[in-house]
């Protein structure tokens, strides 16, 4: 999810810094390579790039013939990463990893499907969480981030799950080294663990960044920090679920789905605090972006 708040417009699109002439070259039209999807929110010019296989669309996005994650069997996994002792966040989070799934927001994802006409189901369970304790340290790179994955399968503290997404979410004391704040807010991919295509995400506390990362500094649960990652793990979750190997749906310049509403919200209503709220998840108030529908031309929406 890239940086692109109202309180940092001089970047409006930070995330396009390291591929702006591609992008310029791409957005001419014509011929013009596409851009693939990086999972920051950006694309790049890739050699051997996913070619387009859907043939004519016009909803603003493409299928590109990788896999989505169908079938009622997808798992949300947490790895809580630092310091979380005391912190509202582990039960606002998981709150809304166990009630995402079913939901009209998440039934947006339903508009996406393979090869084979297999749509993307309405159903995710949140299936389990581990710790860890700065492992390795308080800058990550995107290498760490994957050891974390690979530690917390391998241990045994979470199960090989090939229809999951694992989060590391971490504590507002750790950073990403390649552009945690300054380019991204969270961001997703995949790899092989023990064999398998796991695919995870990295979701860094907004509370390092509050500028940057965060919507509104009081926020419907009373934890900013924690409710701007619900927001950021939503839109992980979503480009992971239909675009699981950065090769599936994107558009020509290699934005995935929540790529395309990043930081717009639609409709709010004021929560009982005075925050702005843009859904209901369970009992819990969310503000929560839009994602891309992929029908009618395609739009932004919070339900479908």
């Amino acid at each position: 999810m890239s940086v692109s708040r109202q309180k940092v417009r001089i970047v409006t699109t930070i995330m396009v810094v390291l591929s702006f002439a591609a992008i310029a070259v791409a957005q001419a039209g014509g011929n013009a390579p596409e851009l693939q999807p990086t999972g920051k929110g950006w694309g790049e010019r890739v050699e051997h790039a996913a070619k387009p296989t859907g043939g004519a669309t016009t909803n603003g996005i493409v299928y590109h013939g990788g896999p989505v994650m169908t079938g009622t069997g997808n798992h949300i996994y947490f790895i809580w990463y630092g310091n979380w002792s005391g912190n509202t966040a582990t039960t606002i989070l998981t709150d809304l990893a166990s009630k995402i799934g079913g939901s009209p927001y998440f039934n947006i994802n339903t508009t996406y499907y393979d090869g084979s006409n297999t749509h993307v189901s309405n159903a995710v369970a949140y299936a389990g969480n581990t710790t860890d304790n700065y492992s390795l340290g308080k800058s990550l790179t995107d290498a760490n981030i994957q050891s974390i994955v690979a530690s917390a399968i391998t241990s045994g503290r979470l199960p090989l799950d090939s229809h999951a997404v694992y989060f590391v979410l971490t504590s507002s004391d750790v950073t990403a080294s390649s552009g945690f704040c300054t380019q991204y807010c969270g961001w997703h991919t995949n790899g092989t663990i023990s064999g398998t295509d796991i695919k995870y995400s990295f979701v860094g506390n907004p509370d390092r960044c509050p500028s940057a990362c965060e919507d509104q500094t009081t926020s419907p649960n009373g934890n900013a920090g924690a409710d701007g990652m619900a927001s950021i793990i939503a839109h992980e979750l979503e480009e992971a679920t239909t675009d699981p190997d950065l090769n599936a749906w994107y558009d020509r310049r290699g934005q995935e789905n929540a790529d395309k509403c990043a930081w717009t919200f639609g409709t709010t209503y004021a929560a009982s605090n005075g925050s702005l709220a843009n859904m209901k998840l369970g009992t819990r108030d969310f503000l929560i972006q839009r994602n891309w529908v992929n029908a009618n031309g395609g739009f932004c929406a919070l339900s479908w």
